[in-house]
This record gives C-alpha cells, sequence and structure tokens, in this order.
C-alpha cells in the first residue's frame, strides 16, 4: 500500500529548506492551545450533561450554520495582510471559550443581586460583563503580541473574530434551551431570530471596540491610544445594551432597534473596514516602493507582492514551475515581504517598537534566505510598481528625505526621545 506520490521539482529548481517555511511554536501558543482545548472540551461536556448528545450535535450544527458569510467577509477584508491562522483561532477560541465562562460566572453571582430576569440583568450587567470579556482578548494582543495589531482593519478582525467565537456557543446554548423547554417550535424561532436575523450581533459589538484599538494603536498622540480603545469599548457596550434592552420592550420595539440602529450601524462598521482594506492596499505598494529606493527590496518583487490578484498568479506561477515547494516558497516569501511594508509604515506613521532595525533586519534575512527559491512570473512593465535599474545588494547609508539617518538595519536601537518631521 503506497500514498501519493510527491509533486515533482523541476530538475535544476533548488528545494526551500524546510527550516525557512517552518513557523516556529512559542511556549505562549502551546499554552494557549492547551488551555482553549481544555476549556472547549468543559462546556462541550456541560451542553451534553445538560441536554444529551443527540440535541447537543443538532443544535451546534444548527448555530455553525450562521458564521460561513460571516467569516468569507472578515477573512476578505483582511487578504492584505492576513493574519496567522493561529492567532485567527485564537481570537475565536477566545471568543467561544474564556468570555464565555467568565461571563457565565460574572453574570450568574451579578444575578443574586439584580435577579436572573431582571432588566438591569440583561440590558446593564450582560453587556458590560460579556464585553469586557471579549474585549480582554486584545488586550491580551495588546500586551503580549502589539506587533499583530497593524492599522484599524486588524482590530476589527480580531474584535468581530472574538464575537463570532462567543454567539457561537451562546447560540448553542439558546437552541438547546429552546428546545427543550418550547420544543421543535421553539427553536425554529429562536433560530431564525438568532441565526438568521442577527448573527453578526455578537461580532458587530465587539468590532467596535477593536476598532478603538486599531485607532490608538496607530496613532502619536498619547490621549488617544488611551481614549480610542475606551470609546470603542464603551460604544461596543452601549449597542449591547440597546440590542438586550429593546428585546424587553416587545416585538415592535425589538425591530425598530434592529432596523434603525444595527442595520445602518452594520453598514457603517464594514464601510468602515472596507476603507481601511483599501488604504492598506494603497500603503502597502507605497511602503514597498519606498524599501526599493532603499536598496533593501527589488523593484520586479513589488507587484507580485502589492497587488491582491497579482500575488494569487504569482503562486500559481510558482506552483506551476516549481510544484507545491515552489507555491509555499512563494507564499512564505510574500508574506515576508507584506511585514517588511507595514514595519517600514509603522515607522514612518512614528508607532514603530524600539528595536524597528532589529525586527527590519531579521524580515530582510529571512527575504534573503528564501529569494533564491522565489521563481517571479516574468514581468511585463506596468505603472505604478516600481521599475527602473536593480537596487543595489547591500543596505545602502542613506534613506530618502525625511526619514531620520539613524533608522537602518544595524544602526542599533531607536535613540530615547528621538523623533522627526
Amino acid at each position: 500500500m503506497s500514498g501519493p506520490s510527491p509533486v515533482p521539482v523541476p530538475v535544476g529548481q533548488p528545494v526551500v529548506p524546510p527550516a525557512l517555511l517552518r513557523h516556529p511554536r512559542s511556549a505562549l501558543t502551546w499554552v494557549t492551545t492547551v488551555v482553549l482545548g481544555l476549556g472547549a472540551l468543559v462546556i462541550a461536556g456541560v451542553f451534553v450533561a445538560f441536554g444529551g448528545l443527540g440535541p447537543v450535535a443538532l443544535v451546534t450544527f444548527l448555530a455553525a450554520l450562521a458564521f460561513p458569510v460571516i467569516l468569507l467577509v472578515i477573512f476578505w477584508l483582511d487578504r492584505y495582510e492576513p493574519e496567522p491562522a493561529r492567532y485567527r483561532l485564537a481570537a475565536l477560541g477566545w471568543g467561544g471559550v474564556v468570555a464565555v465562562i467568565l461571563s457565565f460566572v460574572v453574570e450568574s453571582a451579578a444575578s443574586f443581586v439584580t435577579g436572573q430576569e431582571s432588566f438591569v440583568s440583561f440590558a446593564v450587567v450582560a453587556p458590560v460583563v460579556e464585553e469586557t470579556g471579549k474585549g480582554l482578548f486584545l488586550v491580551a494582543v495588546v500586551l503580549l503580541r502589539r506587533q499583530q495589531i497593524h492599522g484599524l482593519l486588524d482590530g476589527v478582525v480580531y474584535g468581530a473574530l472574538v464575537g463570532v467565537g462567543f454567539a457561537f456557543v451562546e447560540d448553542i446554548l439558546y437552541y438547546l434551551s429552546a428546545l427543550q423547554q418550547e420544543g421543535p417550535a421553539g427553536l425554529t424561532a429562536t433560530v431564525v431570530l438568532r441565526g438568521v436575523m442577527s448573527p453578526f450581533a455578537h461580532p458587530l459589538f465587539t468590532s467596535a471596540t477593536g476598532l478603538g484599538f486599531g485607532i490608538g494603536l496607530t496613532s502619536r498622540s498619547r490621549a488617544k491610544q488611551v481614549v480610542a480603545p475606551v470609546l470603542g469599548f464603551l460604544t461596543a457596550v452601549a449597542l449591547h445594551g440597546i440590542w438586550n434592552g429593546s428585546a424587553g420592550f416587545g416585538t415592535r420595539n425589538f425591530l425598530i432597534a434592529y432596523g434603525v440602529v444595527m442595520l445602518p450601524l452594520l453598514l457603517v462598521v464594514v464601510g468602515v473596514a472596507i476603507w481601511a482594506r483599501s488604504r492598506e492596499g494603497r500603503m502597502l505598494v507605497a511602503a514597498l516602493q519606498q524599501t526599493v529606493q532603499m536598496g533593501w527590496t527589488r523593484p520586479e518583487e513589488v507587484r507580485w507582492v502589492a497587488r491582491l490578484s497579482d500575488r494569487v498568479s504569482a503562486r500559481h506561477y510558482a506552483g506551476a514551475r516549481g510544484g507545491k515547494p515552489g507555491a509555499r516558497a512563494m507564499r512564505a516569501f510574500q508574506q515576508t515581504m507584506i511585514e517588511i511594508a507595514f514595519l517600514h509604515n509603522r515607522f514612518v506613521n512614528g508607532t514603530a517598537p524600539r528595536d524597528v532595525n532589529q525586527r527590519m533586519l531579521g524580515l530582510l534575512d529571512r527575504a534573503a534566505a528564501l529569494r533564491p527559491y522565489v521563481i517571479l512570473p516574468p514581468e511585463v512593465p506596468r505603472p505604478g510598481y516600481g521599475g527602473g535599474p536593480q537596487p543595489p545588494a547591500t543596505v545602502p547609508a542613506w534613506v530618502p528625505p525625511g526619514l531620520p539617518e539613524w533608522y537602518g538595519p544595524g544602526a542599533g536601537t531607536r535613540p530615547s526621545g528621538a523623533g522627526w518631521s
């Protein structure tokens, strides 16, 4: 018995070393995976004990139907600088495990004071507690992996993914309760209300928090760095409170809030995300062109990284001529170039980390190591994507006007208090 034959590599085409394609997992990644996995098992066990294996399987399937489209939209928005899969999964897991457990514990304790079914409980306590639990993921990212949030769109993406994870688990609970208490009719009504009409609710709420973090982390203003995340969180709580509160005043008021507040705000958030996505595309081109001027990257590489359609075409071309190793090398090279562009853009905006030079040197070294294995499509002149003579192989000792001379790989850490105009 034999397995599938490996994809042949053309004669003369060097095979990229596996170490260059491997993404090392930190201890934090492994701890997060274990904790979220154990938490998911605990929640699943509670659900099965509460409702039985068959009903839980049914409502889990129904809950899952609501989110593929939302996830596709989120991933489409995130295409210029896609977040690593492990961070996407961590966001989903945080929403579905950590935020759910925190919310259940705190809301259960608060119910002894406010009452289980009181208006204050579901219109005030629940929004504050749940948005805090979900928003803590963004706090954790800022504290532990600050470099993962490069702009407004990253904040929205992470916030929305946390909201999807939370909504998925919460829907299972609501569907299971409706099935047990009201039978198939109650389950159908709940699926229509939560899975058809409002699957975007929790992603919308927490994306407001993420937008605030994205604004704050890309600003040079100390005040804005603090105020923007707080305002984003308060907006999420207010939206959640309006949503929950309207449900307590009858179907008519709920539908008014749905049509007058929620749907318009959903369109606003999506519109802001699309604008931010377009801005990321323009920034990517500008940043890569400037790194070409500095001799860090090559002009013929810009096109195959900056444009999404050309990025895909380059992967197909590399795969057709270098097999699976060629496509993987191209993907890794493109991702490295994207990280170079975003780090450079953070420097230009004055929000780069103190060790920006060391980080940039590491990325440029990785790009240089991958470059011999990258198969670029034949270059066709195209305005706006660089061109001209081949840049020098070594990093020049100059930078474009407007940037300080101390910026560049090998120049050391950023001087304390250094700035530029």
